[in-house]
């Protein structure tokens, strides 16, 4: 592959118009003095291999993956980590010298990062979703070493099929609305488009749940989301989805352009991504 080319990089969704990964890339390029790019492609999931196989021809170094797509695209990559594998779900592209497409999973840095010092060993969480994210999270939950999960999904079967392929025994499954019983919990994690901007709010009241739990929404458009305003007013501590979002930026962006991530420019990152 012609490497002359300043490196460039990109996201793929649908939609993918609300992506804050072109600024963030951007913004680490532009701190390190680095000639290349970072865009937004909107690819249909009818197109999504098409898109995919024609990486190499563009140009790119690879690509980020977010909804709906984390799942499908790995039909149509020559490799996975085993992160990848693990999760069963690629939200990172690599595009090798040779033209060969490498998946792999950053997403669980992002969640990991975040949650290192929040005493999570052994305690019981509730994670909301099983797609992609929900994959991510459950892959987070067993490197915390956290005890019992509950997971929030409105397709038992779906909900059940994910714990087995991961290989989580200590783990239930409930409705949304019975949610509550698990309100002992340390932390609540939502990883599902609920909250996000054009979509429904997560269907979960936090009342009756500790106010000691921490409450991390992987949603970041709005950054705000219902969840999390519910929390704050509750007095509970919250994680956003940016802390997520950088957290797996910065893995992808060593991946994509060889340099690692000035992460000590984050608070002027995190007041530049919230402008």
């Amino acid at each position: 592959m012609n490497r002359v080319l300043p490196p460039s990089a990109g996201v793929i969704g649908w939609p993918v118009a609300h992506s804050k990964s072109p600024r963030i890339h951007r913004f680490w390029l532009e701190k390190l003095g680095i000639d290349g790019d970072y865009g937004r492609f909107p690819v249909h999931p009818d197109a999504l291999a098409t898109a995919i196989r024609a990486l190499p021809a563009l140009g790119l170094r690879g690509i980020n993956v977010t909804v709906p797509h984390k799942l499908a695209v790995m039909d149509h990559l020559d490799r996975l980590s085993p992160a990848a594998i693990a999760v069963g779900a690629v939200n990172t592209v690599v595009v090798e010298a040779d033209g060969t497409l490498f998946g792999t999973n950053s997403d669980v840095d992002g969640i990991v990062e975040p949650l290192r010092n929040a005493g999570l060993r052994g305690q019981k969480v509730v994670i909301a979703g099983t797609g992609g994210a929900a994959r991510a999270t459950l892959a987070a939950m067993q490197a915390l070493e956290t005890g019992e999960i509950t997971l929030l999904a409105r397709d038992f079967a779906k909900a059940e099929a994910l714990l087995a392929a991961m290989n989580i025994a200590h783990a239930r499954v409930l409705p949304f609305e019975k949610a509550a019983l698990a309100a002992d919990s340390a932390l609540f994690f939502n990883a599902t488009t609920l909250g996000m901007a054009g979509n429904p709010p997560l269907p979960v009241d936090l009342t009756g749940f500790s106010r000691t739990m921490t409450v991390f929404d992987a949603v970041y458009a709005p950054l705000e989301t219902p969840l999390l305003a519910d929390a704050r007013r509750l007095g509970m501590p919250t994680i956003d989805g940016l802390a997520m979002l950088v957290g797996q930026a910065a893995t992808a962006f060593g991946l994509f352009f060889g340099a690692e991530a000035p992460r000590q420019h984050d608070e002027t990152l995190r007041k530049r991504l919230l402008a």
